[in-house]
């Protein structure tokens, strides 16, 4: 181990080095210190920073890559990108909007709550400490009389303390985190599914029914904020997505 990296602690997850470099870049970014275009150090010179091998910076640089704040270019190094490059990356909504656009009136029904211990799954799918907490929330959201889309979300305490006092009754959880937490950066994970017979209880469809299931993750200042599963019939719902070539002439 070099001498920049950190020892392991007994009984704690210590933030690991490549973190910490993904941590710093993102909070220049984030704070108009690094403006778009500006050219952000070259490798070799945060391995000589950060007292690291070239692998650990790569990592961190790789995935400030696939969360759109920087951009790769060959012989010149890693750029801050501009706003526009981000506009193909799916925008996040307040389901309330997507049930209104189709003109049916709107009802929201929390069905749990949890405050808990972060499990396993939990630390490993949002990167949280041994002691983090987590609230768990499950709710339907409701076009007209018909379930529209079950949520089944998980939002970390260390990100957003508040939310150990919400009790999400009157309030959606994402509306909630819309209006509270500004997020970076998020990722979207899509696929299609037969129904359990659990969701297609909430949903009120037949087991084995197809859904489209969107996992959305999304995380602030290097701390994950929130998970969530957002399940939706799949005869009722379809993403639509509009980008344009970053480079149309290789179009």
């Amino acid at each position: 181990m070099s001498s920049g990296e950190e020892s392991p602690v007994k009984g704690a997850k210590a933030p690991s080095l490549h973190r910490r470099i993904l941590e710093d870049v993102e909070g220049r970014i984030l704070s108009g210190e690094w403006p778009p275009g500006y050219r952000i150090p070259f490798e070799h010179e945060l391995t000589e920073q950060y007292r690291c091998s070239r692998m650990t910076v790569n990592k961190a640089i790789t995935e400030l890559v696939k969360r759109g704040l920087i951009e790769r270019r060959r012989k010149s190094g890693s750029f801050v990108t501009h706003p526009h490059a981000q506009s193909a990356v799916l925008e996040i909504h307040d389901i309330r909007l997507e049930v209104e656009q189709l003109g049916l009136p709107y009802r929201y029904e929390q069905r749990a709550r949890l405050d808990r211990p972060a499990g396993a799954a939990d630390r490993r799918l949002m990167e949280l400490s041994q002691q983090a907490r987590v609230t768990e929330v499950t709710a339907l959201h409701f076009a007209g009389a018909q379930p529209f889309c079950l949520e089944e979300r998980l939002i970390n305490h260390d990100a957003v303390p508040e939310v150990a006092d919400e009790t999400f009754d009157d309030i959606a959880p994402g509306a909630w985190l819309i209006s509270r937490v500004p997020w970076s950066a998020a990722e979207h994970r899509i696929r299609a599914v037969g129904a359990d017979s659990r969701v297609a209880g909430l949903l009120a469809i037949a087991p084995g029914t197809p859904c489209l299931v969107v996992e959305r993750r999304t995380w602030s200042g290097g701390l994950y904020v929130t998970r969530v599963l957002l399940t939706y019939p799949g005869e009722k719902h379809e993403l639509v997505a509009e980008f344009a070539p970053t480079h149309p002439k290789l179009a």
